[in-house]
């Protein structure tokens, strides 16, 4: 019965979304999107061995981007023996915000909008990717389309999946006993804790592993690149650098209070708003001399060297940004979550945010550790600001247990890839387990 009404809610809300559509640019997104989704996989043949992964946006992506490029390096290795290639990556994303940054992604064969899930999309959308393997990153249960991959006997796994006790699995009713089901379908679980193997345990499902979130390893293969940035070496002239990153409003009165009434001229800060369109403002509230990313061809050495603060109005460098910083800001803290702070943790960096970070593991484990630390005001951030300026023995032994961190929490790419070698025949057929 609930199957029933499920099915009847899902095609009334894409009926619903149309005329919200009009007014809301992320629904038309969405929506407009999803019409490409079945010309794009006309490119797949039935010949061809799909790998499916699935993200719901930009964060998961980034969980589910080492094991995807482990793949294609498989790949290019059973290329060197034949001639074929005829195994092929596909990408999907719930959410525009993912699939609008990462739609030209290089390691995906098609990279395109999940359909919604309505039994006619599902059948469809299978039918033409014939994924051999399907894989989840962290969450995402659509009842009808893992009930269709479990029809089709495809092999399904969630990799850095996280489970609190709240969510509908693991309660009492009809709801639960339905969303156990899609569960179900899953032949196997890749969690981040002790916590959530427990959770599964308790509704039955014991084929779970703690290996850890895969993000460590993406961050980690970071710090082998080339981060050198030329233009932010002229700004920092050995300076104490604070990078704030992915910053709202809220995140950026405060910073800007600070800079303009507190920060000292041994003090240099780099802004990285997850906005770019209102520069302008934030730009003009600062009273120190400011820079921008855009203006950076244009400007004269002194003009960064004199500059106190350096505003990147773009896109795609500020994990290399990090790696300058003696202490960071990340974002999002004040509003509904903070963004990634593992990319500064990767560099050892010390890490500041505000106050809504309950529900990010890392950000838990390292608030415990005293790796990163939370503020509630400005005066709070000039505390510790001052502190991480002025006490060099503070400033590094805090850099440290960001860094042992990242370090101890590697390794969950290579148990995924054990399990997928000994368990996946197709892949075994194709020698994708050397």
């Amino acid at each position: 019965m609930i199957y029933f009404f499920y099915n009847i809610f899902v095609i009334l809300i894409s009926w619903l979304l149309i005329p919200v559509s009009w007014f809301h640019k992320k629904i038309f997104l969405f929506l407009n999107g999803r019409k490409e989704t079945f010309k794009k996989l006309q490119i797949i043949k039935k010949t061809d061995t799909i790998i499916w992964f699935h993200c719901a946006s930009l964060g998961e992506f980034e969980q589910g981007r080492p094991i995807i490029e482990a793949f294609k390096r498989f790949e290019d290795r059973r290329q060197k023996t034949e001639d074929t290639q005829d195994i092929k990556i596909i990408l999907t994303f719930f959410s525009p915000s993912g699939y609008e940054v990462r739609k030209d992604y290089e390691f995906a064969d098609v990279i395109c909008y999940l359909p919604l899930d309505t039994q006619k999309n599902v059948r469809k959308f299978i039918a033409m990717a014939h994924p051999n393997l399907a894989i989840f990153i962290k969450y995402e249960f659509w009842p009808n389309i893992l009930k269709e991959l479990n029809k089709n006997s495809i092999q399904t796994l969630l990799v850095s999946g996280i489970f609190r006790k709240k969510q509908a699995f693991f309660t009492n009713g009809l709801l639960s006993s339905f969303m156990r089901k899609s569960l179900k379908t899953f032949d196997h679980f890749f969690v981040q804790d002790e916590n959530s193997k427990k959770l599964l345990n308790s509704i039955n499902l014991d084929n779970v592993t703690i290996s850890g979130d895969t993000r460590f390893d993406r961050v980690f293969e970071i710090t082998k690149q080339n981060n050198q940035l030329h233009f932010i070496e002229k700004f920092t002239q050995e300076k104490h650098i604070l990078v704030a990153g992915s910053t709202w409003k809220k995140d950026e009165e405060l910073i800007v209070n600070y800079i303009n009434n507190q920060a000292t001229s041994k003090e240099k800060f780099i802004i990285a708003p997850h906005n770019i369109k209102d520069i302008a403002n934030l730009k003009n509230s600062i009273s120190k001399k400011v820079i921008l990313y855009s203006e950076r061809n244009t400007l004269h050495l002194n003009d960064f060297i004199e500059a106190q603060v350096f505003i990147i109005d773009t896109i795609g460098i500020l994990t290399k940004i990090y790696s300058y910083a003696n202490v960071a800001y990340v974002g999002g803290g004040f509003g509904s979550g903070i963004h990634n702070i593992l990319e500064p943790a990767t560099f050892g960096v010390p890490i500041i945010i505000g106050p809504n970070y309950q529900k990010f593991k890392e950000a838990t484990d390292l608030v415990a550790s005293k790796g990163c630390f939370v503020i509630n005001n400005t005066n709070e951030l000039a505390t510790l600001l001052k502190k991480f300026t002025t006490n060099t023995a503070f400033k590094n032994s805090t850099s440290a247990i960001t860094k042992k961190y990242i370090n101890s929490s590697i390794g969950a790419t290579n148990s995924i890839l054990d399990y997928i070698k000994k368990n996946s025949s197709i892949l075994q057929a194709r020698n994708l387990t050397n």
